[in-house]
């Protein structure tokens, strides 16, 4: 199996069924099931929307830093075992504010288990952009005395009428502080999104970035800037951005000379993790290994961590 980074995975997207009702019972959280295979058969998303439905209110079960840690720790389980030597991954602490958890509670928990983990992995915290802008800049202000726990920002949720620009501030906020800078874009928005994340947020990685191949001029730009594309095949097939696995658009992203990397970014709802992309990668859409290969090649070259050579074996 070959050494890989993962840089698009959303940890509470790790929250499989199982760990659902274990967290609920272990919460005394009341849920519509106990079946875990009740609660997975749900999983058939019409829509980004219909998908981060579930994704919330399953989250609920997620209270204490307890749950974060064996949250994380599972994750980081699965990964080593697919290979993922270098995690980079993104967390929503809006979502949990608004449940009455705390920050402490989310940091301490997701920090102790990246620590005891011997996967290299950094936190990257994500601003949900339905949200709106002065919600990110409070909670960015209010996660700055845990700056040591993460190395950059992001901003995830419901694309379509919530452009990057409208968060222009608090990702200069985020510059002002050393931070990296990421953003979904070109998912379900159009290339015009992943030239406001690059333009106006000042992005240093796209996250999603598959309809930035509408536009010549941007891909143009993103081949000659080096600008890494976090694509995630499996979760856009779910999503429904995409038809079928064997109508994606990465072998010509690929033959364009792009940084594209392969990453699962919720793999409990979306049918596999990372290793689980790269196979379904050569079976549905022929890739071969060497494309493979280059891809996990691109993989450590987008991160934003250096991976000691010997974490790449």
């Amino acid at each position: 199996m070959r050494p890989k980074a993962e840089l698009h995975l959303h940890i509470e997207g790790t929250l499989e069924p199982e760990l659902v009702v274990e967290l609920a019972r272990r919460n005394g959280i009341d849920l519509p099931t106990f079946d875990a295979e009740a609660i997975r058969a749900r999983y058939d998303f019409a829509d980004l929307q219909s998908f981060l439905d579930i994704y919330y209110e399953n989250m609920a079960v997620l209270r204490t830093d307890r749950d974060f840690y064996d949250l994380a720790t599972a994750y980081l389980r699965r990964a080593r075992a697919q290979g993922v030597r270098h995690a980079e991954i993104f967390f929503d602490p809006q979502a949990h504010l608004s449940r009455g958890v705390s920050l402490e509670a989310v940091f301490g928990g997701l920090s102790a288990a990246l620590k005891d983990s011997d996967v290299s992995a950094a936190l990257i915290m994500c601003f949900l952009r339905d949200r709106g802008a002065a919600e990110a800049e409070e909670v960015l202000r209010a996660a700055l005395p845990y700056r040591e726990h993460f190395i950059g920002v992001g901003l995830d949720s419901a694309e379509v009428g919530h452009p990057p620009a409208l968060f222009r501030r608090v990702f200069d906020m985020a510059a002002a502080e050393g931070l990296r800078r990421v953003a979904h874009a070109g998912e379900e928005g159009g290339p015009d999104y992943v030239w406001e994340a690059l333009d106006v947020l000042k992005v240093e990685r796209v996250d999603h970035g598959i309809r930035a191949m509408e536009d010549p001029s941007l891909v143009a730009r993103l081949r000659e800037e080096r600008i890494p594309l976090t694509v995630c095949p499996l979760s856009n097939v779910r999503l429904r951005t995409v038809p079928s696995l064997r109508d994606h658009i990465l072998p010509a992203m690929l033959d364009e000379g792009l940084l594209v990397t392969v990453n699962s970014d919720d793999p409990a709802y979306f049918g596999g993790y990372v290793e689980d992309n790269y196979q379904a990668l050569s079976d549905e859409l022929g890739m071969t290994e060497a494309q493979l290969d280059q891809i996990a090649r691109n993989s450590f070259a987008a991160s934003f961590v250096e991976v000691p050579l010997e974490g790449r074996q």
